[in-house]
C-alpha cells in the first residue's frame, strides 16, 4: 500500500476485535464459530480494497490459520462462516473508513506426520516420504549411507561421516542429525526410508543394542547395499551375509566408498564431488577411487573432462593429471582408456581431450 499500513487503525486492533466476537458468540451459543476464531491465528492483508467515497474507505482482508481438526469441520460451509465472521467484526468494531472486506480460512500445516501410515492402508515397505522431509535429512545430489552404531562411539561415528563427505556421500547420524523437535524414531524411520546404503559400524556391543539390530532388518528388507565394518565385532545374523571389510576408524572412509563406487548412484554422486572440488589435497584423495571405478557411461566420461578442465583445483592435482605417477597414481586419462578403450590425452593446455 506504498506505506499506507501505518495509517491503519484497525489491522493491529484486529485480535481486540475477535475477543469481543468470541463473547458476542458465547453469549449467542454460536460455539462454531466461537471455536474457529478462539483457536485461530490471525493475519491481516491491509489495504485489501480502496474506495473514495466518504473521503476514502479501505477494505482489509483478514486470514485465519486454523487447525486441521477444526478446518476440515469448517469445509462444507466455509463460504458462509467466513461471511458471518467478517459480517461480526464489522458490526463490532467503530473505526471510521475501514472495514474487513473478506474472512479467509487456512489450514495450518502441521509438523510433518506420516499420514500415509495413519491411513492404515500403507504397505510399510512402499512408505513414501515427502521431498522436503528428505532434503532436510541429506544434502543435496549426494550418496544417501545410513551409519548404524552404538552410542558409545558417537564422536568416532560423527568423524566418519564428515571424512565421507569429501567423496560425495552425506551420511545420517542419529545422535548428531536428529533436531530437537522432531520426533527422534520418526526421523530416524524417514532416515531408514530414503537411504540409498546401509553401513553397521561393529563395535563391541553392538548385538547389544535392539535399535541397531532393527535397523540391520530394516536395511536387509530394502534390499540395498549394506556393509558392514569389523570395528571389534564379527558379523552375525543378517549382517553376516553382506560384505564385510576390517578397518580402522581412520581408514574406513576410503574402503566404504571403495566398495560403494561400484553402484551407479555412488559413482554419480563422486563424479559430482569432483566437480566441486575445493583444494588439491582434496583432489588427490578423489583420485585414489578412480582405479576402482569398473565402468562408465558416456555422459559420465564428459562430465569427468569438464570437471578436469574447468576445475583449477583437480587438473593441477598430480593425481588427476597423472604427472607424478610414482606416487599419485597413473591419472584420469589413463583410467578413461582402460575404462572405455578409447584413447585420451593431456593437451598442450593441460585438457584431456580425445585422441
Amino acid at each position: 500500500m506504498n506505506g499506507q499500513e501505518d495509517k491503519f487503525e484497525l489491522p493491529p486492533k484486529i485480535d481486540q476485535y475477535l475477543a469481543t466476537l468470541s463473547k458476542y458468540y458465547d453469549k449467542e451459543g454460536q460455539k462454531q464459530l466461537q471455536e474457529i476464531i478462539v483457536n485461530s491465528r490471525p493475519r491481516v492483508h491491509a489495504g485489501w480494497s480502496y474506495d473514495n467515497w466518504n473521503g476514502g474507505t479501505y477494505g482489509h482482508a483478514l486470514y485465519l490459520a486454523i487447525p486441521e481438526s477444526i478446518y476440515l469441520k469448517t469445509v462444507n460451509e466455509k463460504a458462509d462462516l467466513q461471511s458471518e465472521i467478517r459480517d461480526g467484526l464489522n458490526k463490532i468494531h467503530d473505526i471510521q473508513n475501514e472495514f474487513v472486506q473478506e474472512v479467509f480460512f487456512e489450514m495450518e500445516v502441521p509438523e510433518y506426520h506420516d499420514w500415509r501410515k495413519d491411513s492404515g492402508l500403507l504397505i510399510t515397505h512402499n512408505m513414501v516420504i515427502p521431498d522436503p522431509v528428505a532434503s532436510r535429512i541429506w544434502d543435496k545430489n549426494c550418496f544417501r549411507v545410513f551409519l548404524s552404531h552404538k552410542s558409545e562411539v558417537k564422536k568416532e561415528t560423527a568423524g566418519l561421516k564428515d571424512k565421507l563427505k569429501l567423496y560425495g556421500i552425506s551420511c545420517f547420524v542419529a545422535h548428531e542429525d536428529i533436531h530437537p523437535t522432531t520426533e527422534w524414531q520418526n526421523e530416524i524411520e524417514n532416515a531408514l526410508h530414503t537411504m540409498d546404503s546401509f553401513v553397521a559400524l561393529l563395535t563391541d556391543g553392538f548385538h547389544d543394542s535392539l535399535w541397531t539390530d532393527q535397523e540391520v532388518g530394516f536395511a536387509f528388507g530394502r534390499g540395498i547395499p549394506i556393509i558392514s565394518v569389523k570395528l571389534g565385532k564379527d558379523p552375525y545374523g543378517f549382517i553376516g551375509k553382506f560384505q564385510a571389510l576390517t578397518s580402522t576408524w581412520d581408514k574406513a572412509p576410503f574402503e566404504i566408498t571403495k566398495i560403494l563406487i561400484k553402484k551407479e548412484p555412488m559413482l554419480n554422486a563422486y563424479i559430482n564431488a569432483i566437480q566441486k572440488c575445493p583444494s588439491y589435497d582434496s583432489s588427490n584423495k578423489l583420485s585414489e577411487l578412480l582405479p576402482f571405478i569398473e565402468r562408465l557411461t558416456e555422459s559420465q566420461v564428459e562430465k569427468l573432462i569438464k570437471a578436469f578442465n574447468e576445475n583449477d583445483q583437480v587438473h593441477d592435482s598430480y593425481g588427476f593429471n597423472g604427472k607424478n605417477p610414482r606416487n599419485y597414481g597413473d591419472g584420469l586419462p589413463y583410467h578413461l582408456k582402460r575404462i572405455t578403450n578409447i584413447d585420451f590425452k593431456l593437451s598442450d593446455q593441460d585438457k584431456i581431450i580425445r585422441v
